[in-house]
């Protein structure tokens, strides 16, 4: 089933924001927190630094009615820089490769600062702002 949830970008302080947040709505990470050194090497990906591999790749947990937030820390070595705009995304968990084409061709037209959508080591993933300035990031699971 199609669900919703939001993702935070950060600037290296994801485990410290998901540890208060953790601490505000008496929960926990729905997943174990993963950092970029647990990752698959990537070919052609970038030399990162130790302090790179140690930041957070992705966590989640839920807070309130069974919305989950997720988050990330965007790396400084890697040009990314958190801004107002990009520092919060709705995350879109689709069914299915076709309906993540469908939403992500819909939302894409006439917006910016795109990631097509493209295979990773954990399923479909692309990113986009959308003409309204509202960022989307769509996964469908492998």
């Amino acid at each position: 089933m199609s669900k919703v949830s939001i993702y935070l970008n950060f600037q290296g302080n994801t485990e410290e924001a998901f540890n208060f947040y953790k601490s505000v709505f008496n929960t926990d990470f729905a997943t174990p927190l993963m950092r970029l050194k647990d990752a698959p090497p990537q070919p052609g990906g970038p030399q990162l630094s130790e302090k790179d591999l140690n930041s957070v790749m992705h966590v989640s947990m839920p807070i309130l009615g069974g919305t989950l937030i997720m988050g990330t820390d965007m790396l400084e070595s890697m040009g990314h820089k958190v801004v107002i705009g990009n520092n919060t995304t709705i995350n879109l968990d689709c069914d299915t490769r076709e309906e993540a084409h469908k939403l992500y061709n819909l939302l894409s037209e006439g917006g910016s600062d795109n990631a097509p959508l493209s295979e990773q080591f954990w399923g479909l993933w692309g990113c986009c702002l959308d003409r309204f300035g509202i960022r989307w990031m769509f996964n469908v699971m492998n």
